[in-house]
């Protein structure tokens, strides 16, 4: 049976393999510098990691092996896990294994939890990530676990999963409460980071009022929450508070052209109402608050099945099938690398700036011209692992209700007070994601 979740010693060396976990030309930024570590020191808060320590964890295979590649029986446990992972994050990976004949897996706790820095206990912050099981939030945590903060994450699993963040469970910084967070919640903390809300239109729109009450009743309990600990409030807001705009690009003091009854409104207006109740507390009760916008992002760990555009095109090509592109694909989009968003989310935290924020990537895209660029990437990767691709057709579908035609952020605001701006370029984003995607499809997992 073909080895199917550990990257070969081949896929390893090869420096274009966003699988491999040792530092590789495949990590370079805009200015064609290599990325070895993301974030940076700012504000007084160093928030530097290695690139391939983020990479272990989100990059690191599900499932170890399986037992048709190995004879168990004339094996210990860990000769059967060494066999295959060979790199130097072996020790702080699952040592699952699958079983073929009945399709079963079998789980095992880490051996070794991922290093973290040890920090004093003065520069040690106590953090609540509300949505922290999500896509975003589980690469927040990942990052702020590394920094060696103590992590709670508060999620109700409606677009979440444990698997993001499972990894750390047990370590003593990080706890994970089931909460829904339209219900009051207590705690001791410093900063909070309120990332909960579905954010794709299937899950946004499958409980509209849902949506709604997340939007305003769990900013009111967080706030209600950071004003009783006297913590810092980072409210995750949306480009989509601008609906389809007439400005472009858009900057923050633009304020929107939304369509308040629309099958969007339910998020749209319900990120705007948020944002309107952030600067009542902030205004009123002198909450420390900030508010980020952000624009179209993409990573490992989005849900394939949440509709976005990204995902959709990614397992599409390669599943063989027909890319679908609503409208004639004129309409544009700008896209940003997760790695990018969580430097701006944790540079705006530390900084002074209490007005909104837009975090995203200013090169802009047709969606037709996207769609091209992820099949060739995808049949790129298929060439180098030995896979003969399938070129696929586009075709066009009909534009779904109160669909933007364009969308870019003005980022002059971040470059001006936080320092922000994206190093990550498009195409590279998408070939590590189109690689995480390709693992993922490879063990079941999708």
């Amino acid at each position: 049976m073909e080895r199917l979740f550990v990257p070969s010693p081949k896929e390893y060396s090869r420096p274009s393999s966003a699988l491999s976990l040792n530092s590789s030309p495949f990590a370079m930024d805009k200015q064609g510098k290599e990325i070895t570590t993301v974030g940076g020191l700012k504000f007084g808060f160093d928030s530097r990691v290695p690139i391939d320590s983020l990479r272990s964890l989100y990059l690191r295979p599900h499932y170890v092996t399986t037992t048709a590649d190995f004879d168990v029986a004339h094996s210990t446990e860990t000769e059967f896990h060494a066999k295959f992972v060979k790199n130097k994050d072996a020790d702080y990976q699952s040592k699952s294994i699958y079983h073929p004949n009945d399709n079963s897996i079998s789980y095992t706790t880490l051996s070794r939890f991922p290093p973290v820095k040890l920090l004093p206990p003065s520069e040690r912050k106590r953090i609540l990530v509300t949505g922290g099981a999500g896509f975003v939030g589980s690469h927040l945590v990942d990052r702020l676990m590394l920094l060696g903060h103590e992590v709670t994450v508060l999620d109700n699993f409606f677009t979440g999963s444990k698997t993001t963040v499972s990894h750390w469970v047990g370590h003593p910084n990080f706890e994970m409460i089931r909460h829904d967070v339209i219900e009051p919640f207590m705690i001791e903390c410093d900063q909070i980071y309120h990332l909960a809300c579905p954010a794709s239109p299937p899950h946004y729109q499958f409980n509209a009022v849902k949506t709604i009450k997340t939007s305003f009743m769990g900013t009111l309990n967080m706030l209600g929450l950071a004003k009783r600990t006297k913590a810092r409030f980072l409210m995750s807001s949306t480009s989509e508070v601008y609906g389809d705009p007439e400005v472009h690009p858009q900057p923050e003091d633009y304020w929107g052209h939304v369509n308040p009854i629309g099958p969007r409104a339910c998020y749209d207006e319900g990120k705007r109402v948020a944002e309107t109740l952030t600067y009542g507390f902030h205004r009123q009760d002198g909450v420390d608050v900030r508010v980020i916008r952000i624009f179209n992002t993409f990573g490992p760990r989005m849900n394939p099945a949440d509709g976005r555009v990204v995902s959709n095109f990614i397992i599409q090509a390669l599943k063989g099938e027909d890319m679908t592109v609503y409208g004639d694909g004129s309409q544009t989009r700008s896209f940003q690398y997760i790695h990018d968003l969580i430097d701006g989310l944790i540079y705006l935290m530390n900084s002074d700036e209490t007005r909104p924020v837009n975090i995203g990537n200013g090169d802009e895209f047709t969606i037709l011209e996207f769609a091209e660029l992820v099949r060739d990437i995808v049949m790129k990767v298929q060439r180098e692992d030995g896979i003969e691709p399938k070129k696929v057709n586009i075709i066009h579908s009909a534009m779904p209700t109160d669909d933007p035609q364009r969308r870019r952020p003005d980022t002059t605001r971040a470059k001006q007070t936080l320092g922000w701006q994206p190093r990550w370029t498009v195409r590279m984003g998408v070939e590590e994601m189109v690689r995480y995607y390709k693992a993922k499809m490879a063990e079941g997992s999708i």
